[in-house]
């Protein structure tokens, strides 16, 4: 697969990291453009994004109206990636817990064949760092758990970091989704097993966030992991 390359990337409050990640991301996929998809961040990301821009024409700005959830954010990015032409889409968060010295390899893979790569933290050679114990069986309960009720075949359901064939994703997010939060990776892994997608699940280490607040709450996986029944029950007609 040769063509257009995008990263998008969600932000909410990341004045400390949306720069440095935009460099970071550049210096390992030159001709590849970056999306920041801002939901009016209060501390005045966009702002740093805007003025970015001026010098550096890779770098694109989506601002949102309002908080509306991660995944609202993602489909956002997505969809207008997708209509802009683009081959290859990554999605990764702003922290640097994805890592962009992943972003070539992962490339490569997808160029393959296949139609998603997810940076997996639970297959051989993947893991965390500077986790604590609860968040570490939170994290790898929450993605077994989905995994089993689901019938998905995947270790790291709740993955964020991913390359996606554009063209297979526009098939993914042709209907309305069920699930925002963190619930919008299992989602997303659901509806690609149901599309018959061909994944493939490469190693990532996973730190924790350097800069800023985690976004991550107790509420945020009690939602997704009730949010697996909804997806049961709704099976093949997920897609209408």
């Amino acid at each position: 697969m040769t063509g257009k390359t995008a990263v998008c990337i969600p932000t909410y409050n990341e004045k400390e990291n949306v720069v440095k990640i935009m460099e970071a991301v550049h210096e390992v996929l030159p001709g590849a453009d970056i999306l920041i998809v801002d939901d009016s961040s209060p501390d005045g990301t966009a702002l740093l994004v805007e003025e970015f821009m001026k010098k550096n024409k890779y770098a694109k700005l989506k601002v949102r109206k309002e908080k509306e959830g991660l995944g609202a954010a993602y489909i956002d990015g997505f969809t207008t990636l997708i209509n802009e032409g683009y081959d290859i889409i990554f999605q990764m968060d702003a922290d640097f817990s994805h890592q962009p010295h992943y972003l070539p390899g992962m490339e490569a893979i997808v160029n393959e064949g296949y139609d998603v790569i997810i940076g997996s933290r639970y297959v051989k050679g993947g893991g965390t760092r500077n986790w604590n114990l609860m968040r570490r069986t939170i994290s790898r309960g929450g993605s077994l758990y989905a995994s089993t009720i689901l019938a998905l075949g995947v270790n790291d359901v709740t993955a964020g970091f991913k390359c996606w064939r554009a063209s297979f994703l526009k098939k993914v997010i042709s209907t309305p989704l069920v699930l925002s939060g963190f619930g919008f990776q299992i989602e997303m892994a659901f509806r690609t097993k149901v599309a018959g997608g061909r994944i493939f699940e490469t190693p990532i280490v996973f730190p924790d966030r350097e800069e800023g607040e985690s976004k991550m709450s107790g509420k945020i996986f009690k939602e997704a992991l009730i949010g697996v029944w909804k997806l049961r029950l709704l099976g093949k007609k997920i897609f209408g």
